[in-house]
C-alpha cells in the first residue's frame, strides 16, 4: 500500500474534528511520513494549515526533486522554483501565479530540505505589498492523496 492510500485510509476512518489538530501518516515501507496540520477535517476534505513530508534518506539532488515538482505539480497551483541553494541542499518553490481574490494574493509555497523533507503552506498578501500571512487551505481527500503522491513517488 503506498503512502497516499494510506492517507485516504486512514482520513476515511478519521472522525471529524475541528480546531487545529495534528494528524501523522507513516509508510514503512518507503520510509515516507506526512505530517498534516489541520484546523478542520471531514468526511471529504481537510482545511489544512500546513504539509509536512519526510523521511530518513536524504540522498539524492534537491535541484531535480524542485524542479519535477514545478513540472508535474498538479495537487496545487502550478508551481515554479524560485531558488536552489545547492551548498545547503534547499529549494524554494511558489506557486508560479498567485490567486487574486479582491487585493488579496494567495500562493503555496513549498520548502524542500535535501530529498528527505518538504513543508508545504499557503500565504496571502495584499498588493499594497503588506507582510504576508500564512492562511489554511482547502484539499479533498483525493487531492491531499494526489499531493502525497507527487511529493513521494521515486523518479
Amino acid at each position: 500500500m503506498t503512502l497516499a492510500n494510506i492517507v485516504l485510509e486512514k482520513l476515511s476512518e478519521a472522525k471529524p474534528a475541528t480546531g487545529r489538530h495534528e494528524l501523522a501518516f507513516t509508510d514503512e515501507t518507503s520510509g515516507w511520513s506526512v505530517y498534516l496540520v489541520a484546523d478542520r477535517t471531514d468526511e471529504m476534505s481537510v482545511l489544512a494549515w500546513e504539509i509536512s513530508l519526510r523521511r530518513p534518506e536524504n540522498k539524492g539532488d534537491v535541484a531535480g526533486w524542485a524542479n519535477r515538482l514545478a513540472e508535474e505539480s498538479g495537487a496545487l497551483d502550478p508551481l515554479e522554483v524560485i531558488e536552489i541553494d545547492a551548498p545547503r541542499r534547499q529549494a524554494l518553490i511558489r506557486s508560479a501565479t498567485p490567486a487574486k481574490r479582491k487585493d488579496k494574493l494567495f500562493y503555496y509555497e513549498v520548502i524542500l530540505e535535501g530529498t528527505g523533507s518538504a513543508l508545504v503552506r499557503r500565504f496571502k498578501a495584499s498588493n499594497a505589498g503588506d507582510k504576508r500571512a500564512q492562511t489554511a487551505f482547502a484539499l479533498t481527500h483525493e487531492a491531499l492523496g494526489r499531493l502525497v503522491e507527487e511529493f513521494t513517488t521515486e523518479q
